[in-house]
């Protein structure tokens, strides 16, 4: 870990930080390249500790970057909370197997006031 001094008004203060803290662009880089992924995931390829990713994530999503969404896991009987996110924009393909037809819309008649 890096350890960091900083002076504030006579007092020392350590800050601690991670060494080589991966950016938000190595986020959106790990997302771009696999789609969509859960937060342990990116958390595992990018070396970042699991609450940093998912900090760093919900900042991405606020912008509009990143689309997230939470999501539990059933892992022998054990209910495993994570978030998925993947970049905004994209679309994932559509399950394969057949698909309900759709009626043809009839246009909307205008509203008389």
């Amino acid at each position: 870990m890096g350890l960091k001094k900083k002076q504030d008004s006579g007092h020392s203060v350590i800050i601690i930080g991670f060494p080589r803290t991966p950016t938000l662009s190595q986020i959106l880089q790990c997302l771009t390249k696999q789609r969509h992924r859960l937060d342990s995931e990116i958390a595992k390829e990018i070396g970042m500790p699991l609450a940093a990713v998912r900090q760093r994530a919900a900042g991405l999503a606020s912008t509009g970057q990143v689309i997230s969404c939470s999501l539990t896991r059933f892992e022998n009987g054990k209910a495993i909370e994570g978030w998925v996110y993947r970049v905004s924009g994209y679309t994932p393909p559509a399950a394969p197997g057949r698909k309900a037809k759709t009626a043809p819309v009839a246009p909307r008649k205008p509203v008389q006031r």
